[in-house]
């Protein structure tokens, strides 16, 4: 799987991106954010990378520069929404294109990343946030909701949640914007991950996003 890695300068330190171009013409660029239990290597965010290039989605995973420092606990909403503007600027500038061959730009993330692609999507000039794993709340404290942030988004959103996420399943998700779009997956937690007896829920996942996708991207 061809990749390229660069460093990013934001106001809170360097960012990294790994991108996995587009097979082809590149029909849009899908920029993914981490959360603050994991980085990059999290299997919804490889699968994605996997999947998409062929259809002409370029996949940019964003590592935070509290990531790149080996930190082990990250910052605040307000340092990590910073430095994801700066990352993408920089990609707007050098993958989106201008004004007569511009592509789409979504943004999305994993748990604490799609809380930041949700805050900012429109300050990025997004068309459309991926919400993934969306954590709706603190585990076990469903009165601290974070549901302003999801539904508060002003673009096309998706949503695509574990039947069993301790930080939200599906059926605690109250009614969403017509923009916006719940898939509950017949399994899986926080990271996705299901139980032996289960079937695995990475394909559907994958299958939602690339369907989501085509409604989106001509």
């Amino acid at each position: 799987m061809h990749k390229l890695v660069e460093t990013v300068e934001t106001p809170a330190g360097d960012a990294r991106i790994t991108r996995f171009p587009a097979d082809g013409v590149r029909s849009a660029v899908l920029m993914l954010g981490h959360g603050i239990g994991g980085g990059i290597e999290a299997p919804d965010l490889k699968a994605l990378a996997v999947a998409l290039p062929s259809l002409g989605v370029e996949v940019v995973l964003v590592e935070q520069p509290w990531r790149v420092a080996g930190k082990r606990l990250g910052p605040a909403p307000k340092t990590l929404d910073v430095a994801w503007r700066a990352v993408a600027d920089h990609v707007r500038a050098n993958l989106v294109g201008d004004a007569e061959h511009k592509v789409p730009l979504l943004v999305g993330g994993r748990s604490a990343g799609a809380r930041v692609a949700c805050r900012t999507g429109r300050d990025t000039g997004a068309s459309a946030v991926l919400a993934l794993a969306f954590p709706l709340h603190p585990p076990g404290k469903p009165e601290k909701s974070r549901a302003d942030e999801l539904t508060g988004t002003g673009l096309p959103t998706l949503v695509v949640q574990g039947a069993v996420d301790p930080f939200g399943n599906p059926s605690e998700f109250p009614a969403l914007p017509p923009t916006h779009r719940l898939v509950g997956l017949a399994a899986g937690g926080h990271e996705f991950a299901v139980r032996k007896s289960q079937e695995p829920v990475m394909g559907a996942l994958t299958d939602a996003v690339v369907t989501w996708i085509k409604t989106l991207v001509p």
